[in-house]
């Protein structure tokens, strides 16, 4: 038998050589990534709400359920929370007292989505734009015409704000400016300065808000939500990230999905959800991909000779059920809340820029 190699078996032997180590390269990364339990639902909500949504969407999805499914019932539960000032039923309200919600959502399986913005006297704008997203060849509809999309199909109009919510407000406008006419008279300002004046009135609260629901289902299947109330006293109109496919949310069936909270503006501008899934393309795990965006917004700000620090929280999840969750700025590491067949766990993140 000759020992001489044709040219054809040497480039046989040649590519199966260099495809087994080019396996072996990638192989250490995909067992890693593979380390996940599914399925598994996650919220950037950490409190008693956020686990009670986790495990109502749990629900759903231990039954053999879609995460489509699961990931609306949990955000109906966090919207529906009337001491959240945040999202949804409770939420601030603009600057005139009037609360506008915005939500999108998207499902990986079958690549759509749907939003909603500046939408009023509706509780659960992630159901509104559920039924954008089904029910509409559109992507995004806004004011007047989303509510009167929503009562069209069933929606109720309720009033959404709240007792607690209407106070905060009024004593953010009161506390405005010195040189209008809310507030006290002139002559008694300096004594309404006392703690007895804003008895039975709740501090008085700013933040950015929103929350994010994301999961992947027994089918492999991911999708998710982002919802919020917005700025508090923001200029009535203003629509943020939450409703911006690619910027509040993104979900990629063959990757993952991420969603934001924090200063919409610069998640806007970043496109901060998309990045982080096209990361996790690249191979990076949500939690690297959380850190990433951060870094980038971070890098931007920089490039301008800014040390401007926006308060962004991210949250990310794999198709492998691996979990990650950052913010730009803060005392406390960030939480969020993860439900899987194991149970209820808080998931603590990293600060990219610690105070």
């Amino acid at each position: 038998m000759s020992s001489r190699i044709s040219r054809r078996n040497f480039f046989n032997k040649t590519v199966s050589l260099s495809t087994g180590a080019l396996l072996l390269k990638y192989m250490p990364a995909f067992g890693a990534q593979n380390k996940g339990l599914m399925p598994i639902i996650v919220t950037s909500h950490a409190n008693k709400t956020g686990q009670n949504a986790m495990e109502a969407g749990w629900e759903i999805l231990a039954r053999g359920g879609t995460a489509l499914d699961a990931i609306e019932k949990a955000a109906n539960i966090i919207e529906l929370d009337p001491e959240d000032t945040s999202v949804g039923y409770g939420g601030l309200p603009n600057e005139n007292g009037i609360v506008q919600l915005d939500a999108s959502i998207m499902d990986g399986k079958t690549y759509n989505a749907g939003a909603v913005a500046c939408l009023e006297n509706i509780k659960n704008p992630a159901s509104v734009a559920r039924v954008v997203m089904e029910r509409t060849d559109h992507v995004l509809m806004v004011g007047q015409g989303a509510l009167d999309f929503a009562i069209k199909w069933g929606f109720k109009e309720e009033d959404l704000l709240t007792e607690k919510a209407r106070k905060t407000w009024l004593r953010w406008k009161e506390n405005q400016s010195e040189n209008d006419v809310w507030g006290p008279p002139a002559h008694l300002r300096e004594k309404a300065k006392l703690e007895s004046y804003w008895e039975g009135f709740p501090e008085e609260e700013f933040h950015y808000g929103t929350t994010n629901v994301l999961a992947v289902d027994m089918n492999g299947n991911i999708s998710g939500i982002t919802t919020t109330s917005g700025w508090s006293y923001k200029i009535p109109g203003r629509v943020g990230d939450s409703p911006i496919i690619g910027a509040g949310l993104y979900v990629d069936n063959e990757v993952g999905a991420a969603g934001a909270t924090g200063r919409g503006e610069d998640v806007l501008k970043s496109l901060a959800s998309y990045f982080m899934v096209l990361r996790m393309k690249d191979g990076r795990t949500p939690q690297q991909a959380c850190e990433d965006a951060l870094e980038m917004i971070i890098d931007k700000y920089k490039s301008i000779g800014s040390d401007y620090l926006p308060g962004e929280k991210f949250i990310a999840i794999n198709k492998f059920g691996e979990t990650g969750c950052a913010t730009m700025r803060r005392r406390e590491k960030p939480k969020m809340s993860v439900m899987t067949k194991k149970g209820y766990i808080k998931y603590e993140g990293t600060i990219a820029r610690p105070m």
